[in-house]
């Protein structure tokens, strides 16, 4: 196995253009809303790039893993990934997508916490602690800010807790792979777990709920959900799994703090999104915090504190 080195331009390049994109999705999904329902958004999006992901794997002969008793860490990581974008979907009906991008990424401080319980090797450090007081602190911060001080929205907190939640399903997901036989399985073979299951998760939600029945097919409509399925969830994926077999993820996992500025910064100048100065200090200090938890090995590196 070759070593994974740090981080260079081109690395930074490429996580650039991926924390767009990634930042992107919340809009995508929030801009056809009124044509494809959300939730129906989320489940056609996945079976496009679960189909994607079977022929590339069919194509590699990546079908292995099926055989090492994977089965029960797919499912259960399909569940979470299903909710997380049920979570998602909802809370794009009652938020903004700045706000969602921003509460999504919460996720790794759910998984920290997660793995500190389950794994002995990935305790917590203190400046990790330090970094899930500062999110969490941010949260509150940013919920109050979610409105005015005068008047809270009611609409907007409830959103803004849905997407919290959708980062505490996402951040769960990173647990079981991590703690299952997931994590020796191929990438791709996880993914097809988690995108195979969100579309028959979601598509059956949304049948149940009558939103395949109010569809309009604009190009905005098929253009969202083509980008999200292909351009998100298929391409963009298999670059990101693609690099950390190539680059150490703790460098990785700060450059991709950059996704939710993108998602803020695109919801601001395409959805004419608002914000107030408490939800952006109240950002600023949950991507400082996220910084903390996920760059703690990164920062201690760099002021020559790491154990060699």
């Amino acid at each position: 196995m070759s070593t994974r080195r740090g981080t260079d331009a081109f690395s930074f390049q490429v996580m650039l253009g991926l924390c767009a994109l990634w930042g992107m999705q919340q809009v995508a999904i929030k801009l056809a809303a009124h044509d494809v329902a959300p939730i129906l958004q989320a489940a056609l999006r996945s079976g496009v790039a679960a189909l994607l992901v079977g022929l590339l794997m069919t194509w590699r002969g990546g079908w292995e893993g099926l055989r090492q008793g994977t089965l029960r860490g797919g499912l259960l990581a399909g569940v979470l990934f299903s909710a997380e974008f049920l979570l998602i979907a909802l809370a794009l009906t009652y938020t903004s997508a700045g706000h969602v991008a921003v509460f999504l990424y919460t996720a790794p401080v759910f998984s920290a916490l997660g793995l500190h319980l389950l794994l002995p090797g990935e305790r917590l450090r203190p400046l990790q602690w330090l970094g899930i007081a500062v999110c969490f602190g941010g949260i509150a911060l940013a919920f109050i800010g979610g409105a005015s001080h005068t008047q809270l929205d009611a609409r907007t907190l409830l959103g803004d807790a849905l997407a919290v939640g959708a980062g505490l399903a996402w951040g769960l997901t990173t647990v079981v792979v991590r703690g299952s036989r997931l994590s020796e399985a191929p990438p791709s073979l996880t993914l097809f777990y988690q995108l195979a299951l969100c579309f028959v998760l979601l598509m059956g939600v949304a049948l149940a709920t009558g939103q395949t029945e109010h569809v309009t097919l604009t190009p905005i409509a098929v253009g969202s959900v083509l980008f999200q399925g292909i351009g998100i969830s298929f391409a963009s994926y298999l670059a990101w799994f693609w690099l950390l077999r190539r680059y150490l993820a703790s460098n990785l996992a700060v450059f991709s703090f950059m996704t939710p500025l993108f998602g803020v910064s695109m919801g601001v100048l395409i959805l004419n999104e608002p914000l107030t100065t408490s939800f952006v200090a109240g950002a600023a200090l949950v991507l400082a915090g996220i910084g903390l938890v996920s760059g703690e090995a990164w920062l201690r590196r760099r002021l020559g504190t790491a154990p060699t």
